[in-house]
């Protein structure tokens, strides 16, 4: 059972994957959702804090609000020979609020609150790959105050303190479904004694976990405030072209004493099984096999959020029309492997050194608005997200996968000062096929997990902003 501490803790990667690829959080505007999401060389008042500081020296008043929320309705699928199974998420409801305020005519200043990584899958108890996943809840939250300078008329720069923090609970089967049955096949194959000796009720008892999942672990824990910087400047090349260039800093997310909780089908009854199993492998000669109190201990890891480069393009060809690119490029190759810790000291044999081997990423986006009349702007875009994740680390708890998003927007002002904006992507993920290997919780033997995977998104947004 030394392995036995590997599938809960292997279920804190969605807090780093999160923000890359799969269930990052690309609802940061509006506006720009219905943009494909670029920004990074446009100037767009207070909202320019989270895609390039130096832009947001550029609003047009001297205080600009904007606040607005998305709905994100994932589902993602699995599939192998005969067998299906689709998740049942529930909608997560990622925010952000900004307030920017004009000090000088080449001086602002000004704050945000958003929620970068931020996302829910959820399996169910019983399904077949419950041993690696069962639920996942992530919210993360980013406050940043940011001050932006233009040196000079078509130059400018600007600089943000991001502060990080944030929680997760996850769930995944310690003795998934089947695995009782698998157990008993495999000794009785080591010792065909050992088939005559096992009671009809211990054999009817099995067959109850086949569809079930006999014990499952639960962990929660929260991530404390941790520091990174987001930095960018913006040069008009002429009156029709504007370049920006951005920079997210990578921050180590820190879980210092997450708590461990068991959930059991049945307790009672699965402990009288063990008991009467081990019973039988040490008329054999053999070592029992148990459920460790893992509810007795906490865990910590650092995980790391990757920085992000971005670098974008804005062309104006008309006072109608403006149209927007960029790259951006993520850097997973930091996520090399996940250290997990245990304590008390009784537990820290169960210490984990995990191989992720992540990749490096690019994200490409367009989006063009159009101002169609005085009040009504519309939007379109697209994006093509690559995923750092290889085939034989594909899992569950973040069905990785290269996307297409396709995103449509239009932003109304009743009055001059004010703008409500409306939103909607939809991502639909290209199937893949791939495994994941992890250790058997009983017998500790590798076994590989694997099949083909299919995910797709729905985001609607909604949001205002008001000026003056």
């Amino acid at each position: 059972m030394r392995k036995v501490i590997v599938l809960a803790c292997l279920a804190m990667l969605p807090f780093s994957y999160a923000a890359a690829e799969g269930f990052q959080v690309n609802a940061q505007s509006t506006k720009q959702a219905g943009m494909g999401h670029v920004g990074v060389a446009m100037k767009l008042g207070a909202e320019s804090m989270h895609f390039n500081p130096a832009g947001l020296v550029f609003m047009d008043k001297h205080v600009d609000l904007s606040a607005g929320v998305s709905g994100v309705f994932a589902t993602a699928e699995f599939q192998k020979d005969n067998y299906s199974f689709e998740t049942d998420n529930t909608p997560s409801t990622p925010l952000y609020v900004y307030a920017g305020f004009k000090i000088y005519d080449n001086l602002a200043a000004g704050v945000m609150i958003n929620t970068p990584y931020g996302s829910s899958i959820t399996w169910g108890h019983d399904w077949a790959g419950a041993h690696l996943c069962q639920e996942i809840s992530l919210k993360a939250f980013n406050i940043q105050p940011t001050v932006s300078w233009k040196i000079m008329d078509r130059l400018s720069v600007g600089a943000g303190l991001m502060m990080e923090f944030g929680n997760i609970t996850l769930n995944r089967a310690l003795i998934g479904p089947g695995e009782m049955g698998q157990m008993a096949e495999r000794m009785i194959a080591a010792n065909p004694a050992l088939g005559a000796l096992i009671p009809q009720e211990v054999v009817e008892t099995i067959a109850k976990y086949d569809d079930a999942a006999a014990a499952s672990v639960g962990l929660k824990g929260s991530a404390g405030v941790r520091f990174g910087f987001n930095v960018g400047a913006m040069y008009d090349i002429n009156d029709k072209f504007t370049v920006g260039l951005s920079y997210r800093s990578k921050v180590t997310a820190k879980v210092k004493e997450g708590s461990i909780a068991l959930d059991y089908t049945n307790e009672a009854e699965l402990m009288a099984l063990l008991e009467q199993v081990n019973g039988l492998l040490q008329m054999m000669g053999q070592s029992g096999v148990a459920v460790p109190p893992l509810n007795q201990g906490t865990f910590s890891a650092e995980l790391p959020l990757p920085d992000n480069w971005n670098v974008g393009l804005t062309y104006r060809p008309t006072e109608r029309w403006t149209v927007s690119g960029e790259v951006q490029f993520v850097g997973w190759g930091a996520y090399d492997a996940l250290d997990v810790h245990f304590s008390p000291s009784s537990l820290s044999q169960y210490d984990i050194h995990a191989e992720k081997k992540y990749k490096n990423s690019r994200i490409y986006r367009l989006g063009g608005q159009f101002a169609a009349t005085n009040r009504l702007d519309v939007r379109l875009g697209a994006y093509f997200d690559e995923s750092p994740v290889e085939e034989e680390y594909l899992n569950p708890e973040t069905p990785s996968m290269n996307k297409l998003g396709i995103t449509a927007g239009l932003s109304f002002r009743p009055i001059e000062a004010m703008s409500v904006d409306v939103a909607f992507s939809y991502v639909t993920g290209f199937g893949r096929d791939g495994s994941y290997t992890d250790t058997d919780l009983i017998l500790g033997q590798p076994r590989v997990f694997g099949g083909h995977y299919e995910a797709t998104a729905l985001m609607p947004a909604i949001g205002v902003s008001y000026a003056f």
